[in-house]
């Protein structure tokens, strides 16, 4: 059984019209899900997400190929060693 890692996936939200699949695809993964927080940048249009994670490393990959493939959402992942 593959060991669990703890991530960081960072996302910026720059299309407000994929905010609700973003919010399913979450939603799904909300088990693994240690904590989250949402910030708005009024001034400049842009949504910024912190997701932090605890679960094995394919389900993590998973989520951030989702997420990356919305429009107009940019998603950086980093993962513990162990």
């Amino acid at each position: 059984m593959e060991q669990n890692r703890i991530a960081l996936v960072g996302i910026m939200v720059e299309d407000v019209d994929s905010v609700e699949e973003l919010n399913r695809l979450l939603h799904q993964y909300g088990p693994y899900i240690i904590g989250r927080m949402g910030l708005p940048h009024r001034e400049r249009g842009l949504n910024i997400i912190s997701v932090v994670m605890d679960a094995p490393h394919d389900v993590i990959s998973a989520l951030s190929g989702k997420l990356g493939m919305l429009s107009g959402v940019q998603v950086k992942t980093v993962c513990s060693r162990q």
